[in-house]
């Protein structure tokens, strides 16, 4: 291995080190907590160390956001691919989306709910294409191509603020299973399709 590729490996690992600790940090602190310089602290570097990576706090949480959507990708795709037909993906994708926001809250408010310097819609990264595209494929099966993108946005939204309600403690635990099935419900009923 040559002196260069070394460098290189253990700055990507640097690199990585940082998003995670800012990750971890958050999830047990807060993004509150997420400083350059208690991150450094953490990771045992000089804050220029840190600097040299990331521009500030801002790019890091971009960063755990990128992270976090292309994990969250992972899952729905694992998610869909086990569902039984296009209306248990409906469920499956839905369910698996929800578990994933409250079993990351810091990561899930860093991917949609932060000021972060990420681009949204048509000129958006690959990781969020990817994921969107995802969320697209569920309802592909009932839709016509043209109100496809609107459809999954408004998808979207609603799973977004069912995670978002219940991290909040808005929503009672107990009905959970229920909220879902009757999302689904109405997306199927709004698309006209049986729902056996």
């Amino acid at each position: 291995m040559s002196a260069q590729t070394r460098k290189e490996r253990e700055r990507a690992e640097r690199h990585q080190r940082i998003i995670d600790t800012a990750r971890e940090l958050a999830e047990t602190q807060g993004w509150e907590a997420v400083t350059v310089r208690r991150l450094a602290e953490r990771i045992e570097y000089s804050q220029p160390v840190l600097y040299s990576h990331f521009e500030g706090k801002s790019a890091i949480v971009t960063a755990v956001a990128l992270q976090g959507i292309s994990d969250l990708t992972v899952v729905l795709r694992q998610a869909h691919a086990e569902a039984t037909s296009p209306a248990d993906a409906l469920s499956c994708v839905t369910r698996a989306y929800l578990d994933f926001a409250a079993a990351n809250p810091a990561r899930y408010e860093a991917m949609f709910s932060m000021n972060v310097d990420l681009i949204f819609g048509l000129d958006a990264p690959q990781p969020l294409i990817d994921a969107f595209a995802e969320l697209e494929a569920l309802f592909r099966p009932f839709v016509d191509e043209a109100d496809l993108g609107a459809r999954t946005e408004v998808a979207w939204s609603a799973m977004h603020g069912l995670a978002t309600l219940d991290r909040g403690g808005r929503l009672r635990p107990e009905l959970r299973e229920q909220r879902l099935a009757i999302l689904v419900a109405e997306w199927l009923a709004a698309v006209g399709a049986d729902t056996a």
